[in-house]
């Protein structure tokens, strides 16, 4: 679900729009692209490489032709796990997800958060600005803060075209080649979708390139904070997923595409650091935890 600034806004009260006015917004925005730049993310600079390559190769793909991209991703996600039927709790982490990708790099895109009825703990992200995060993820934890960071993780991988980069190379797809809004007209077209397909369905199995797991980290803590939270809610549940029994089967899946917790926990430190004087941002755990008793119900 899409909404409107006016409606987020509007919804969502004074107390971000503090958070998110005046002279210490300014400076944080300033002040937080620097410390992301001084933590080492020297994956931007790779990043820019191989996008420019998959053009070179393959044609750069319109905002039209990666939300057509993405929706067949996303089909892929909904066939493995329905959306969860909770429209209360569906709003809500749509306005958190709106919020937070509002402070990134494309706010204008057509941005679409969903749970999914899964019991496994895992978060996902499609091309076009689809982000999905299962039910067992958000039972694990305690704050919108925490919340805030998982999302702005997954917006990072859209922004980066994480995804899109990822297809392009393994499957050598022209996605520029799909026709924006096209209908399968021919074998061809046909295969070129089943191909599509069959890339998005090995990359959600092995996971991204474990580099482009901690730039997510790395911005996503950065635009949270941006948002007006705690910076360490993403942090947070990291702890979480890593004191918990590894040998439970709905931490399989997150453990077998993602780097592990304690070592993303490492790589973070040192933007840990350097975004201590936010720390006192609120983790609004209040709020989350009247929207999360719709789900323990």
């Amino acid at each position: 679900m899409h909404l409107s600034l006016t409606r987020i806004i509007s919804s969502w009260g004074a107390a971000l729009l503090l958070l998110a006015a005046g002279n210490a917004h300014a400076d944080l925005f300033g002040g937080l692209s620097k410390a992301l730049q001084e933590s080492g993310n020297s994956k931007a600079a790779k990043i820019g490489s191989v996008l420019n390559t998959s053009k070179s190769a393959f044609g750069e793909v319109s905002e039209e032709q990666e939300r057509d991209i993405g929706r067949q991703a996303a089909a892929v996600l909904f066939g493995a796990a329905p959306p969860l039927d909770n429209d209360a709790l569906q709003r809500y982490v749509n306005r958190v997800g709106n919020w937070v990708a509002l402070q990134g790099e494309r706010p204008r895109l057509q941005w679409r958060f969903a749970v999914l009825d899964d019991n496994d703990v895992n978060a996902f992200a499609a091309p076009g600005g689809y982000v999905f995060i299962t039910k067992g993820l958000l039972l694990t934890m305690q704050s919108e803060a925490e919340l805030a960071g998982v999302l702005s993780h997954e917006t990072v991988h859209v922004l980066r075209k994480h995804h899109l980069a990822a297809v392009q190379k393994g499957a050598r797809l022209d996605l520029a080649g799909l026709a924006a809004g096209q209908a399968v007209k021919n074998d061809q077209n046909r295969a070129q979708l089943e191909k599509l397909t069959g890339g998005f369905k090995e990359l959600y199995s092995r996971g991204l390139d474990k580099e482009d797991e901690f730039e997510a980290d790395r911005m996503g803590i950065v635009i949270a904070t941006r948002a007006g939270y705690d910076p360490y809610g993403l942090p947070a549940v990291l702890q979480t997923l890593g004191a918990m029994n590894p040998q439970d089967g709905a931490l399989a899946f997150m453990f077998k595409t993602h780097p592990a917790p304690a070592l993303r926990l490492e790589r973070l430190a040192p933007l840990l650091t350097k975004l201590e004087p936010y720390a006192a941002q609120p983790a609004v755990g209040g709020r989350f935890a009247e929207q999360l008793a719709t789900l323990k119900k």
